[in-house]
């Protein structure tokens, strides 16, 4: 392409400086929006258990299946993003987080809340933060680590202002003008959406979806045709059926990298059964702590303890970890971090105090930090560069299953028991369980690896990380940044 056209066409527009620190400040906004909305949903818990005569398991399927599409929408999301391009899809959650927020201020029944404010607000809250996120890939080369971790502090900041803005309105005007409310603040995500203007790459560099690739199963169909069969034949449109789903698949669900790594395949069995009681303090610490005596404001300010703590905590840990001391140890790091928050919650059991509940926020969001800054840097330690997108999907999708069903099944387990307890009781469970079989399992896979290296012969290239089975150092790219990159946090 000649050097003006590709001016006039715009795709040699410069990168990791001007507009793109304007796209780094909406990401940031838009995590703050996203991620952080459902920390404030234990503020109404108990009003729409009471509004609704709902009970405790009833009422927490809904932030239950908004946490799980946020998580889960992930494929969903990248499959838009490559279509229609970043800046569509995060106005288009925004739409639908508004107008999911504003359908719930209508709504007459629990399960019409699970539709609305879990099902819409939760698939566009899903939509506006992961398209967030990859267009900083986009705008971000030298800097993207930096970019990354600068807008991951939104979701402290969500964290901090959230319950105290809810609480706030709450007591002023009800659940339902606070829904509506928020349904208006949600639609700045469109606003955030039309600063990421699209950005193409240098002259010559195409993604990596657009380049030509032959694809799975197209020999086949040649060999097909060159035999005289028709292109329209049912078997032979089925068969091209069968590997086109089977390409999806393959591209945005790792199935064979679950079944043949088993660095992939331990963590991904781990952090799923560890979000079966991660979110569970989240949602019920509020009402917990109301039932115990402690004023609605000041309930609600313990979840706001944890997004200050976070802001500041989350960055040292992403930098600690970062330091060649832990390349390869980083798994134990994170293990280490998921058992100490499940420890933490056995200060929820002794007291019910406020000053004692203060210490358990401090103690868990210092090891929340280290698990969300954490878990997909280790993820990247045992996936190759070139599979993390696909990877990431399945891991994501599984996640969400146990992000869905912990929090009612636990509820179910309160209002049989009347014991709020059991919350913190449940919670401890999952996550030390999870910690304990990451941390012993990685040890064990590492001492395995260690033992067939040396019975080998030649011993020129060991592995960086020795605990996974692929190498995690990335691949040299003829091109950046990546196609479609789709990350989620917690």
């Amino acid at each position: 392409m000649p050097q003006g056209e590709a001016a006039r066409r715009g795709t040699a527009k410069p990168q990791d400086q001007g507009w793109a620190w304007m796209v780094l400040l909406a990401a940031v906004v838009l995590q703050g929006l996203t991620l952080g909305f459902p920390s404030c949903i234990g503020v109404f818990f108990t009003d729409l258990q009471h509004e609704f005569q709902a009970s405790k398991s009833q009422t927490s399927w809904f932030p239950s299946i908004m946490v799980a599409v946020l998580h889960g929408g992930g494929p969903l999301c990248s499959i838009l993003v490559e279509r229609f391009g970043c800046k569509f899809v995060v106005m288009l959650g925004g739409l639908l987080s508004g107008l999911g927020m504003v359908s719930s201020s209508f709504c007459k029944s629990i399960s019409q809340l699970y539709l609305t404010a879990g099902l819409i607000t939760g698939l566009g809250s899903c939509f506006s933060f992961q398209g967030g996120l990859t267009v900083l890939g986009y705008y971000f080369v030298r800097w993207r680590t930096l970019a990354n971790a600068v807008a991951s502090t939104g979701v402290s900041l969500g964290f901090t202002l959230w319950p105290l803005l809810s609480q706030y309105l709450l007591e002023e005007m009800g659940w339902r003008n606070t829904f509506l409310i928020f349904g208006g603040i949600l639609l700045n995500c469109c606003v955030c959406g039309a600063i990421m203007r699209p950005i193409q790459m240098a002259s010559g560099s195409l993604p990596q979806s657009a380049k030509p690739e032959e694809e799975p199963g197209s020999k086949a169909e040649e060999a097909q045709l060159s035999n005289g069969a028709s292109p329209y034949h049912p078997m032979l449109q089925q068969h091209t059926r069968r590997t086109k789903c089977f390409q999806v698949l393959q591209k945005y669900l790792a199935f064979d990298i679950f079944c043949q790594n088993k660095g992939y395949q331990i963590y991904t069995i781990g952090v799923t059964w560890m979000m079966m009681g991660f979110a569970l303090p989240h949602i019920y610490l509020v009402p917990y702590a109301i039932q115990s005596g402690v004023e609605e404001h000041k309930a609600a300010l313990l979840i706001s303890i944890i997004g200050v703590i976070n802001i500041f905590i989350r960055p040292l840990t992403g930098l600690l970890s970062g330091h060649r001391v832990f390349t390869g140890r980083r798994i134990y790091l994170f293990s280490l971090a998921v058992l100490l928050c499940g420890l933490s919650n056995f200060i929820c059991v002794i007291s019910a105090e406020f000053s004692v509940l203060i210490l358990y926020c401090v103690i868990l969001s210092i090891a929340m930090s280290g698990v969300g800054a954490l878990v997909f840097q280790v993820l990247m330690d045992v996936v190759d560069m070139d599979r993390f997108s696909s990877a990431l999907g399945l891991f994501t999708i599984l996640e969400s299953i146990t992000l869905l069903i912990g929090p009612p099944l636990t509820g179910l387990l309160v209002d049989i028991t009347g014991d709020y307890h059991y919350v913190f009781y449940n919670s401890s469970f999952f996550l030390i369980s999870a910690a304990l079989f990451m941390g012993l399992s990685f040890c064990a896979l590492e001492k395995k690896n260690k033992l067939r290296e040396a019975s080998k012969a030649c011993l020129d290239n060991p592995s960086i990380y020795q605990y996974s089975e692929t190498s995690a150092e990335p691949k040299a790219e003829s091109q950046s940044p990546p196609a479609v990159e789709y990350i989620t946090s917690i």
